[in-house]
């Protein structure tokens, strides 16, 4: 059991914390000090009764402001997000001391070494690599990094040695060991090759002006490279699987194949044929068709805890057995997963496995909601306008000067997918030449209500008041539709009511009296 209390910058507060375990006889696992104001404590699991006296207790400390659980201490997050990482990595990573001895060593070296991690602690690096002084190299105190060719086992590295600096006791750097990192130049080579392959310009197809989108886009080209698991979490709507294919055009796996499997959309006795084959079939899974490519699992967050077991173990290692086969067989293949849950969530719930969040959480690409990137919408609009004209063999219409002020301010709850459905809609029914805030149907209640969230306090004062007017709007004339009905109801003149349901687009959905 862990505890996140918040308190004030208080002497003796952190004494007092640790007297009321001591007074209930609570042995203390583990305390640890932020220095913004906050304490954690891990200790055994308690009764219930007992648990909520102990926070009652803790709640009445002075300078105590909040007490609460939590899943992991920050350090427990930091070791786990590193060693995430470290396996993830595909080249070996190996951490030295001061006597250039092995501290720590990732999966992939101890693949190389055929050795386990223990085992590694045993070797100093130079009794592994050779034509390289580790010792010598620590003792001239470096500061920067040093690349040599080296070669193991028969095979070529570029390794690149780099010093680790910790801050001493009188605020100057001091060295504490070094990180050795071996690239394969066969490895190396391969990529290179691949690159011609890539696609650049898959991201272009994807609108961006916003600040937010901007951002994201801008890390997904540099994690499309990568060969780590990608998880992608967004709402409903928000193109979750076209950044995942775009990520895919952009990485040396281009010119192989790219397949999708909808988690939630598949019966749980038909997900692991899917995903791994079925033998007496002679059926290949996803993963295997996919061999040298990427595969989307979208909805990651739906799949079943006996799926999610195997998952995890073909990430670990790449291998998997078809339904009904003993045979094990391995593949190479990028995994991205796409969810609108909050995995956290599951995991605290137990629907989601802890180990498989955090294996599929070293790399992640967060996009953001419609609302949150309004300068998108019109550029969104415009291309699927003359997208859906073209397809329709009709003229693209003009769009009307009001139309942007009325589709940036509807909270798009369905986000881009609403937005395109939308359009298309409209341009179906469109008569004449232009397209105009009356041609597009929004929902006129639950999903157009205005939230009372931290959403809806985005924007200036006069964007925040427009959005919580029309709602009124919107919410009353289903109960008084006409404009003289709704003036009176509201207390205003008949024009002002008018001149408001044309400003916000509802004039066309309801007959005049």
């Amino acid at each position: 059991m862990r505890l996140e209390v918040f308190c004030e910058d208080r002497l003796g507060l952190t004494r007092e914390l640790l007297d009321l375990l001591v007074l209930r006889g609570i042995d203390l696992r583990g305390i640890e000090i932020d220095p913004v104001g906050r304490i954690y404590l891990n200790f055994a699991a308690l009764a219930f009764d007992t648990f909520s006296s102990l926070m009652a207790e803790i709640r009445r400390i002075p300078g105590v402001t909040d007490v609460r659980t939590v899943l992991w201490m920050p350090s427990e997050r930091e070791h786990r997000a590193m060693s995430a990482v470290l396996e993830a990595l595909p080249e070996p990573v190996l951490s030295l001391d001061m006597k250039s001895k092995i501290e720590l060593a990732n999966p992939a070296s101890c693949q190389l070494f055929s050795q386990d991690q223990d085992k590694l602690r045993n070797f100093n690096a130079a009794q592994l690599i050779s034509g390289f002084n580790f010792v010598r190299w620590l003792e001239s105190n470096p500061h920067l990094s040093q690349s040599e060719h080296v070669a193991i086992n028969g095979q070529n590295f570029l390794m690149e040695v780099t010093p680790v600096h910790l801050e001493g006791e009188t605020g100057d750097p001091v060295l504490t060991g070094a990180v050795v990192m071996l690239r394969s130049t066969a490895r190396m080579g391969r990529q290179l090759q691949n690159l011609s392959a890539q696609d650049l310009s898959a991201f272009s197809q994807i609108v961006a002006v916003s600040p937010k989108m901007r951002q994201v886009l801008d890390q997904a080209r540099k994690l499309a490279n990568l060969t780590a698991p990608l998880l992608i979490v967004g709402d409903t709507g928000t193109g979750k699987d076209l950044l995942a294919h775009a990520c895919h055009l952009a990485s040396p796996r281009a010119a192989k194949p790219y397949l999708a499997l909808n988690c939630a959309s598949i019966p749980e006795d038909a997900v692991e044929s899917e995903l791994f084959g079925h033998a007496p079939e002679g059926k290949k899974g996803f993963f295997e068709q996919a061999n040298g490519g990427s595969v989307l699992l979208d909805e990651i967050g739906e799949m079943s805890p006996r799926m999610q077991v195997k998952l995890l173990r073909f990430l670990n290692d790449g291998t998997f057995r078809r339904v009904g086969e003993d045979h094990e067989v391995h593949v190479d293949v990028r995994v991205i997963c796409a969810t609108q849950r909050n995995l956290v969530d599951l995991v605290q719930k137990g629907m989601f496995r802890e180990d498989l969040y955090y294996r599929l959480n070293v790399l992640t690409l967060n996009l953001p909601p419609l609302r949150d990137r309004p300068q998108d919408i019109m550029p969104l609009t415009e291309l699927f306008v003359a997208r859906f004209a073209d397809e329709q063999g009709v003229p693209r219409p003009k769009l009307a000067h009001e139309l942007n002020q009325i589709l940036s301010r509807y909270s798009w709850p369905g986000n881009v997918r609403q937005l395109k459905n939308a359009i298309y809609r409209a341009l179906t029914q469109l008569e004449g030449y232009e397209l105009r805030a009356q041609d597009i149907i929004l929902p006129d209640y639950d999903a157009a209500t205005l939230a009372v969230g931290e959403e809806a306090m985005e924007g200036s004062l006069d964007e925040i008041t427009s959005r919580f007017e029309r709602s009124v709007l919107i919410q009353l004339y289903g109960s008084f539709p006409s404009t003289r009905k709704l003036a009176k109801r509201l207390g205003v003149s008949h024009t002002a009511i008018a001149n408001k349901l044309r400003e916000y687009g509802l004039n066309q959905k309801k007959g005049e009296e």
